[in-house]
């Protein structure tokens, strides 16, 4: 079974930048678009940013400009880049199949990875 594990959040300050990773244990980078989702206390777990095998990419409206999702299938890593931070990016973030392509079809959720955008 595939396990995605997320790492490379923390606590930061407003505007500041954070790159987050999600690595895979199985090669599946190259077989599925991927994406990053969050997740913000009572609140649902909601799509960020996706990219495609042919690296196209979308982003949800309020990350848009200041988030870039990169993959490299070779190292089976995603990354998530996050610029221009804000307090409302406060969330758990995870990595899974994109919904936009698999909406019925997900991998074990792994832990996922704390941001915090405080002064």
């Amino acid at each position: 079974q595939v396990r995605l594990v997320e790492s490379g959040g923390g606590l930061v300050q407003p505007g500041g930048s954070l790159r987050l990773s999600c690595a895979a244990s199985k090669s599946i980078f190259s077989i599925y678009a991927i994406a990053w989702y969050r997740q913000a206390p009572v609140k649902q777990r909601d799509l960020v940013a996706g990219v495609t095998l042919t690296d196209a990419t979308n982003y949800a409206d309020s990350v848009k400009g200041r988030f870039t999702i990169s993959r490299d299938s070779a190292k089976n890593t995603v990354y998530l880049q996050m610029n221009s931070l804000k307090p409302e990016d406060t969330a758990v973030y995870y990595c899974n199949l994109d919904e936009t392509y698999n909406p019925t079809y997900k991998l074990p959720w792994g832990q996922g990875t704390q941001v915090t955008v405080s002064s």
